[in-house]
C-alpha cells in the first residue's frame, strides 16, 4: 500500500475532513481507496483544572458528556513538581503490571494512537488498560488525538508507520504542555530516538521509565518491577541457542512447505521434550532437547523445520525436570562450564540408543526456528533458595524463580528483596530470552503471600490459569438494573410506563401456571435451568426446558456484555466461585429461584412415548418455579410412592423419557467416558477441608443432563437454519488414530484387548468390552485413560467449517451448541441472542452477524473454558493435599504410566495421580530392568526382594501429603507397599 495523499477542507465551524487516498495492489491489480477522516476542535483535555475545554465539549452519540477526571492538584515529585504523564505504546505493553500498581502512575494520558497500537499488538493488555481507564481510581484517560485538528499528525512521505505514531505521541505531549501551562507534562518513553526528538521538539520533561520511577520516594522498592534488560549484567558472548530465522525466510519456508507452524506442547514429565501437531503429518512432530526447543515456552505458536530422518526418535521414556539439570546453577553466570548441554546430551544419547530398538514408535523430529506468538503471561513461582546471594547489600541481585508449572524453565530476575521473599509465592513477568542467555529473564511483579496460605494458593492458581478474578469495574456495575435486588417481573404486562422500558414484554409467553422445578447440585444459587412435564390429552407429553433469560439484562455492546465476553465463563473452585457476571444477576435476578417470578427462554417439545420429537417451539417467557431440588432430594421424591402430586408426577415423566433419550444416544454411539471426579467437603464454620469422596451420580443427574442435551441440539438446529455463517456452535472432532496407539498397545500387551475408533459407536462398543473379571474398576480406568486420548471439544462459528465437521463425536450428534447455562457461559448468551432473532423476538446485534468477530469470540471462550477446567482441578488438588496432610492412609492405586526411572499411579479415592521415582522404589538403582515393550519395570525393593510392576497393575500405596519446597506446592506423595 502506498503512502496516503492527504487533503483537508473545513466543513463547518469545529469540523474538518481529511481525505486519505491509498493505492492498494492485489494480485497484480492496483486499486485506489479514498477514506474520509473527520477532525474536530472540541475534543477535551479532560483535566479538571481546565476551564476552556469544559465550555466547548460536545455530547457523545448517547447524549452524554465526557467525564473530566485528571486531578487539578496532581502528584508532585522532585524535579517535575505537579504533573500529568503521557505514555507511549511500549510502556503499556512491557509494564502493564506497573501501571496497575497502586503506588505509582496517577493522572495518566493515553493517546488514542497508543491505545490503537496496543489493541493491535495485545488484546489482553488492551483489555487491562481499558479497565484502568474505566475505573476513575487512578485517573487514566484516553485523549482522542487522531480526531482533534491541532493534534492530528500527517504521515510524511517515506516515513514508517512507527515513526509517524511516535510523532503523534510527541504532538500530544507538546499540545498538553501548551494547553495546561500550570501543570507539567512528562512524556515517558524507553525509545532513545523518540526521547531525543521530543527534547529537540521542546518537550520539557522526557523520561525513561527507569528515570521516572527514580523520582519516587520508594524508588528502590519500585525498581524491581521495571522490565528492563539493562537490569541484568551483560551475559556471556557465547550463544546457547541459535538465532531465529528472518521473517522473510520464515514466510518463504511456510509458503514452499519446508517449514511448519503449530503450537508447542511441552511434556509434563519431561521439560526437554515437546510435541507439535502438524495436520499434514501422521504423527506429532517431536522436539527433543533445549537446543531444538530453542527458547520456546509451553503453548507458544512456533515455526519448525523437520530434521533428517536419521535423527528421528521415539518419545522419551525418562522423567526429567528442571531440578535434574539446573539445581546448582549460578544466576549471575552463563559461563560455558555452567551449560546444561553436556548433561542433556548424555540423556539424549541414551534416548537415541533406545530409539533404535523399535522402529514402529519412531516419530519425526524437528527444531524450532521461529516464534510466531508468545504465550507469555504472568507466572507464579518461588525463589530458589540456593540462588539467593548471602550478601547484605541493598543493591539488586540476580536469583532464580522456579515456576509452579514444571514444564517451564526457571526464570532469572533481579531484586533487592530476594531474602525477604524466600518461602513466598510471587508473581513474575517474562521480559526476554536472548540467544546468549540460558534462562528467560523477567522481573518481580508482586508478592502473593506465604506458600500454603489459602489466600496465596487460591490467587496463585487463578493467575496460573489466567482467570480474571478482579472485582467488576464501576462501568460494568452501572449496567445493572437501578432497582437492584428489588427488581421484580412487572405485574401488568401492558402497563404503558413499563412498556416504555421494555416494549417487547407483551411478546413473552406466560408460563407461570406450569409446574416447573429445578434440579441442581446441593447449595446451588446460580440456577440456570428448570424443567416441567405433563401428559397431553392425545397421549403424548409436553416437556419444557426453561433457561434463565440473561440477555434481558446483558445487552450487546455494553460494558457488562464486554466483561462477560472477556471472562467467557464462571470458574468453580472448591471454596469459591469466580463469576462471569455480577452476583446481582447470577444469584438473584437471573437465577430461577423457587417461589418467585423470573424471565426465561423456554423450549417446549411435544414428545411421543418413544421420546421422539413431534413438535418444538421457542419462546421468551415468564415462569415461577415451584421448587428447587438437589439431585438427592429429587431422587427421594421420585422414588417415594406416597408422593402423587402433579409436580412429582411431572418429574417421573421426565425420568422415564430421559432414560429413552439416553438409550437412543448410546445406540447412536454416544460415549460414556469417565474422569476421576471427587468432592471436597468443607467445614461450614471454619471453611477448612474435611474429607474427600467420589461424586455419586443418581438417576436425576442423568435426567437433567438428557434434557439439557436435547435443548442444546434443538437450539443448534434452529440458529444454524437462520444464521448459517455465524451460528454459535460446539463441535468435538474425532481423535486421530495415533492418539490411541500407545493405549491400544498397552491393552494388547497386558490384557489382549483393543479399542476401535473407526466411529464413536465402535469406540463405545469396544470400551464396553474392556473388562477384567478380576477387577470391577478396570473398565472405569480404561475410560479415564481413553478420555485423555480424545480431542478437546470447541466452540466455533458455523461459517468456519463444513457441515460434516460440525459433528460432536462424543455425543454422536451432527450439530450441537450450548444454550442452557447463560449465567455462567458466554457462548450461551450468544446462542440466546441468535435464537431470539431467529424467532423474530428481537433483531440480532451486528457483532453476532460478523464472521470475523464471531471467530474472535470463539477463540477467547475456548481458551477461557479450558483455563476454568484446569483451575477447578488445581483447586481440588490443593484441597485434597490439605485433607491428606493429617490423614495418611493406605489406598488402592493403579499404574497408568511406566518410565525407565519411575511409575505413575492413580488413586481413585482421591482422584490424584503421582510419580513414584525409582529412588523411592529401590536402594539398588542398578537392579532396575525397564522393559519398554512390555510396559514393566523390574527392581529389587528395599527389602531386597525382586519385584516387577507393569501398567494397569493394581497396587497398594501409602498416601500422604508433602510440600514440594522448590515450588512451594503441596502434592500427594505415594509410597509403594
Amino acid at each position: 500500500m502506498s503512502v496516503p495523499l492527504v487533503t483537508q477542507k473545513r466543513l463547518s465551524e469545529g469540523l474538518t475532513v481529511t481525505s486519505k487516498v491509498f493505492v492498494r495492489s492485489r494480485n497484480g491489480n492496483a486499486s485506489k481507496i479514498v477514506r474520509e477522516h473527520y477532525l474536530r476542535n472540541d475534543i477535551p483535555c479532560l483535566s479538571r483544572s481546565c476551564n476552556i475545554c469544559q465550555t466547548i465539549i460536545s455530547p457523545n452519540a448517547q447524549g452524554e458528556l465526557q467525564k473530566f477526571v485528571l486531578n487539578e492538584n496532581p502528584l508532585k515529585l522532585k524535579e517535575i513538581s505537579a504533573h500529568y504523564v503521557v505514555i507511549d505504546t511500549n510502556i503499556i505493553l512491557q509494564s502493564i503490571d506497573l501501571l496497575e500498581n497502586v503506588e505509582v502512575f496517577y493522572d495518566v494520558i493515553i493517546p488514542q494512537t497508543v491505545l490503537d497500537e496496543v489493541r493491535n499488538k495485545s488484546f489482553p493488555i488492551y483489555t487491562r488498560i481499558r479497565t484502568l481507564v474505566s475505573d476513575d481510581t487512578k485517573r487514566f484517560v484516553v485523549f482522542h488525538n487522531e480526531f482533534r485538528e491541532d493534534t492530528f499528525v500527517k504521515r510524511l512521505e517515506n516515513e514508517s508507520i512507527n515513526d509517524r505514531n511516535d510523532a503523534a505521541i510527541r504532538k500530544v505531549a507538546e499540545w498538553y504542555q501548551n494547553h495546561l501551562p500550570n501543570i507539567n507534562i512528562v512524556l515517558i518513553t524507553n525509545d532513545r530516538d523518540n526521547k531525543a526528538k521530543a527534547i529537540k521538539q521542546g518537550i520539557k520533561y522526557v523520561k525513561t521509565l527507569y528515570e521516572y520511577i527514580e523520582l519516587y520516594p520508594n524508588a528502590n522498592h519500585l525498581k524491581d518491577l521495571i522490565p528492563e534488560e539493562t537490569n541484568f549484567q551483560k551475559r556471556s558472548d557465547e550463544k546457547f541457542f541459535q538465532d531465529y530465522y528472518s521473517t522473510a525466510r520464515l514466510m518463504g519456508g511456510l509458503k514452499n512447505g519446508t517449514l511448519y507452524q503449530g503450537a508447542i506442547n511441552i511434556n509434563s514429565y519431561n521439560f526437554l521434550e515437546g510435541e507439535i501437531t502438524i495436520p499434514s503429518l501422521p504423527k506429532p512432530l517431536l522436539i527433543l532437547g533445549s537446543e531444538s526447543l530453542n527458547r520456546a515456552f509451553n503453548g507458544d505458536s512456533v515455526i519448525v523445520e523437520i530434521l533428517p530422518k536419521s535423527q528421528w526418535k521415539k518419545p522419551s521414556s525418562l522423567v526429567i525436570d528442571d531440578d535434574n539439570l539446573n539445581s546448582n546453577d549460578d544466576p549471575d553466570s552463563n559461563s560455558p562450564q555452567d551449560s546444561i548441554n553436556d548433561k542433556e546430551r548424555r540423556l539424549l544419547t541414551q534416548e537415541a540408543i533406545q530409539s533404535q530398538t523399535d522402529a514402529s514408535e519412531i516419530q519425526p523430529t524437528g527444531r524450532i526456528v521461529g516464534i510466531v506468538k508468545r504465550s507469555w503471561r504472568l507466572y507464579v513461582g518461588q525463589i530458589v533458595s540456593n540462588s539467593v546471594s548471602k550478601s547484605n547489600t541493598n543493591s539488586a541481585k540476580s536469583c532464580f524463580v522456579k515456576l509452579m508449572d514444571k514444564s517451564l524453565p526457571r526464570v532469572r530476575i533481579k531484586t533487592r528483596r530476594a531474602t525477604e521473599l524466600l518461602g513466598s509465592k510471587i508473581v513474575v513477568a517474562i521480559d526476554s530470552w536472548g540467544t546468549s542467555s540460558k534462562f528467560p529473564e523477567g522481573h518481580f511483579v508482586r508478592n502473593l503471600g506465604t506458600s500454603e496460605s489459602v489466600e496465596a494458593e487460591t490467587e496463585a492458581l487463578l493467575l496460573e490459569h489466567d482467570v480474571e478474578y478482579r472485582p467488576f469495574a464501576k462501568t460494568v456495575l452501572d449496567c445493572l438494573p437501578a432497582e437492584g435486588h428489588d427488581w421484580k417481573v412487572p405485574e401488568n404486562l401492558n402497563d404503558p410506563e413499563i412498556l416504555k422500558k421494555d416494549p417487547l414484554l407483551p411478546k413473552r409467553k406466560d408460563y407461570r401456571d406450569k409446574l416447573i422445578c429445578s434440579i441442581d447440585p446441593p447449595g446451588c444459587v446460580d440456577i440456570d435451568d428448570a424443567l416441567h412435564a405433563k401428559r397431553l390429552p392425545n397421549g403424548n407429553y409436553e416437556v419444557g426446558v426453561h433457561i434463565a433469560d440473561v440477555t434481558h439484562f446483558v445487552k450487546a455492546g455494553t460494558p457488562l456484555d464486554a466483561e462477560g465476553a472477556s471472562r467467557g465463563t464462571s470458574v468453580y473452585l472448591v471454596d469459591k466461585r469466580i463469576d462471569m457476571l455480577p452476583i446481582l444477576l447470577g444469584t438473584d435476578l437471573c437465577s430461577l429461584k423457587p417461589y418467585v417470578e423470573r424471565f426465561a427462554f423456554s423450549v417446549i417439545w411435544e414428545l411421543d412415548e418413544n421420546a421422539d420429537i413431534v413438535n418444538v417451539e421457542y419462546n421468551k417467557s415468564i415462569i415461577k418455579s415451584r421448587e428447587a431440588f438437589s439431585y438427592e432430594r429429587a431422587q427421594i421424591r421420585i422414588d417415594d410412592a406416597t408422593q402423587q402430586d402433579d409436580l412429582t408426577k411431572g418429574m417421573r415423566i421426565l425420568l422415564q423419557l430421559s432414560k429413552k433419550l439416553k438409550q437412543k444416544r448410546l445406540d447412536a454411539g454416544a460415549l460414556n467416558l469417565s474422569s476421576p471426579e471427587v468432592k471436597v467437603h468443607m467445614d461450614s464454620e471454619t471453611s477448612d477441608p474435611g474429607e474427600v469422596e467420589i461424586k455419586k451420580l443418581l438417576e436425576t443427574n442423568s435426567l437433567v443432563e438428557e434434557f439439557m442435551l436435547l435443548a442444546n441440539i434443538s437450539v443448534a438446529r434452529k440458529i444454524y437454519e437462520e444464521f448459517p455463517q455465524t451460528a454459535m456452535l460446539r463441535r468435538h472432532a474425532p481423535p486421530p488414530s495415533t492418539n490411541f496407539e500407545k493405549l491400544n498397545d498397552m491393552l494388547r500387551v497386558k490384557k489382549n484387548l483393543s479399542i476401535s475408533i473407526e466411529s464413536s459407536k465402535t469406540l463405545a462398543d469396544s470400551l464396553d468390552r474392556c473388562i477384567d473379571p478380576a477387577d470391577d474398576y478396570f473398565n472405569t480406568l480404561i475410560r479415564i485413560m481413553s478420555t485423555r486420548c480424545m480431542m478437546a471439544a470447541e466452540y466455533f462459528s458455523s461459517g468456519s467449517y463444513g457441515y460434516p465437521e460440525f459433528r460432536h463425536y462424543g455425543l454422536a450428534v451432527d450439530i450441537y451448541t450450548h444454550f442452557t447455562s447463560p449465567i455462567r457461559r458466554y457462548c450461551d448468551i450468544v446462542a440466546h441472542r441468535q435464537l431470539a432473532a431467529s424467532i423474530g423476538y428481537e433483531s440480532l446485534d451486528l457483532s453476532h452477524r460478523d464472521k470475523d468477530k464471531m471467530e474472535r469470540v470463539c477463540k477467547n471462550i475456548n481458551k477461557r473454558h479450558r483455563n476454568a477446567q484446569f483451575a477447578g482441578r488445581a483447586s481440588i488438588e490443593y484441597y485434597v493435599g490439605q485433607v491428606m496432610k493429617n490423614n495418611e492412609s493406605e489406598e488402592t492405586g493403579y499404574v497408568i504410566r511406566v518410565f525407565s526411572n519411575g511409575i505413575v499411579v492413580l488413586v481413585p479415592k482421591f482422584g490424584v495421580e503421582s510419580l513414584i521415582k525409582v529412588e523411592e522404589l529401590t536402594n539398588e538403582v542398578n537392579s532396575i530392568d525397564f522393559k519398554e515393550d512390555e510396559y514393566s519395570l523390574s527392581f529389587k525393593n528395599k527389602n531386597g526382594n525382586l519385584r516387577s510392576i507393569g501398567v494397569f497393575d493394581k497396587v497398594t500405596v501409602e498416601v500422604k501429603s508433602e510440600l514440594d519446597k522448590s515450588v512451594g506446592k503441596r502434592k500427594a506423595v505415594l509410597v509403594l507397599k
